[in-house]
């Protein structure tokens, strides 16, 4: 079984620290920015085996202070290619938090009778003084779009993060198990792809190009 999430967020929320968190139980402050990348990892969920996709994106915004978001085609991609969705936010950047509302409509146009199994992570929760979303408003706004509300630290909670993944991945594995059959969302699109790994085979190539050369100049 295959479990496809997209983790979808603003800027410099710690969306990629968090899925590092979880997948690997490490903490890493500083990556690439808007890197995309796309993360494997197998385990057991229920007593089953499960394949796990995680996407990472880069941040969106919102346009001139409005409620209406900007989207690179890279985010709508990764829309539509996933089973449950991670909106991520910072508790020290209200703005953050008003991305997530405007993020959540423009999913529902594009699944718009679909269940959508989702998490809301309120993260940065290790910096209370910075604090500018409260507790009760994630609460709320969790609420209103259906999903589970976890406030976390990607930085000191590693457990948060883990419970939070967790829940969700068994959310999409019993409603992927509830389809008897059905043809799954997404399928028929291709998989995004990782610029990560695009530039890691044309490095490769590019070593086994040099390679061959060296051996016909011997």
């Amino acid at each position: 079984k295959i479990i496809k999430l997209v983790v979808l967020g603003g800027s410099s929320v710690g969306k990629t620290a968090l899925v590092v968190r979880f997948l690997t139980k490490r903490f890493i402050g500083d990556y690439e920015a808007n890197t995309g990348a796309l993360y494997s990892r197998k385990f057991t969920i229920d007593g089953e085996q499960i394949s796990l996709q995680v996407q990472d994106t880069p941040f969106v915004s919102l346009e001139d202070d409005t409620d209406s978001i900007c989207c690179q085609e890279q985010i709508n991609r990764s829309i539509y290619w996933a089973d449950g969705f991670v909106f991520v936010y910072s508790i020290t950047d209200y703005d953050s938090y008003r991305v997530i509302r405007p993020l959540h409509q423009h999913i529902r146009k594009i699944h718009p009778n679909a269940n959508i199994p989702l998490l809301l992570m309120a993260n940065k929760g290790d910096l209370l003084r910075a604090r500018q979303v409260s507790s009760k408003e994630g609460l709320q706004l969790a609420s209103e779009l259906g999903g589970t509300y976890y406030e976390v630290s990607a930085r000191e909670n590693c457990e948060g993060v883990h419970e939070a993944f967790q829940q969700l991945c068994q959310e999409v594995s019993r409603m992927i198990g509830s389809c008897n059959g059905e043809k799954r969302r997404g399928l028929h699109l291709v998989r995004p792809k990782s610029p990560n790994m695009q530039d890691l085979k044309r490095r490769l190539k590019q070593a086994l190009t040099s390679k061959g050369k060296s051996a016909t100049t011997l």
